[in-house]
């Protein structure tokens, strides 16, 4: 079971997220954005009514997926598979 911080030790604005299947809070990470990028996600938030943790979360995972790194554990597992099994021929020319 996870032990939350108070409500008092948190921003007001913070949502503890749950990992999907597990039990531990997802640590929050502070990054620096300048003024005009900052004003461009928060017109585009509005506009696409999301808050940004979802613009955040759809930009690294489109990251992630740009540089070919397995965004969820499902993607993970299917990179894994090899292209051809270890019992295939695969592209050998056949002996006469």
């Amino acid at each position: 079971m996870a032990v939350e911080p108070r409500p008092e030790a948190r921003p007001k604005d913070s949502r503890p997220k749950l990992i999907e299947g597990a039990e531990t809070i997802m640590p929050g990470k502070r990054v620096q954005i300048d003024d005009e990028t900052w004003t461009a996600l928060q017109m585009l938030a509005r506009d696409s009514m999301k808050d940004f943790q979802d613009l955040a979360e759809e930009a690294f995972a489109d990251l992630l997926k740009k540089h070919h790194r397995p965004v969820t554990l499902k993607d993970a597992l299917r990179q894994s598979v090899r292209a051809i099994p270890a019992n295939d021929q695969g592209s050998r020319k056949k002996r006469r």
